[in-house]
């Protein structure tokens, strides 16, 4: 399989989300935690055949959850905001299949 598939692994669609892509022209994502900016740009451009401006990453770490007296973690990942150049048409995830 191609790298660029491993890098974006799904968006992200919450209220946050949803403003800063009808306002600001900025998509969000979920990547994977080895991927770097330039590969990020890359695949958006490569697979929804778009022009990328700029791209931010934000890293989360997991949280520590309890189940009754078990404790476990909840693994780390990797945010990234990726936002189009001007006059590039907004990607529809409910388009994307």
């Amino acid at each position: 399989m191609n790298r660029k598939y491993q890098v974006l692994k799904l968006p992200v669609i919450t209220e946050k989300s949803t403003y800063v892509k009808e306002n600001l022209r900025t998509l969000t994502f979920k990547v994977a935690r080895d991927a770097n900016k330039q590969e990020i740009k890359d695949a958006v451009q490569q697979i929804f055949k778009v022009k990328v401006d700029s791209v931010r990453v934000a890293n989360f770490h997991g949280k520590t959850r309890r189940q009754g007296r078990f404790s476990g973690r909840r693994p780390d990942w990797k945010k990234a905001y990726v936002t189009l150049k001007e006059g590039e048409k907004m990607i529809e995830f409910s388009e994307v299949v």
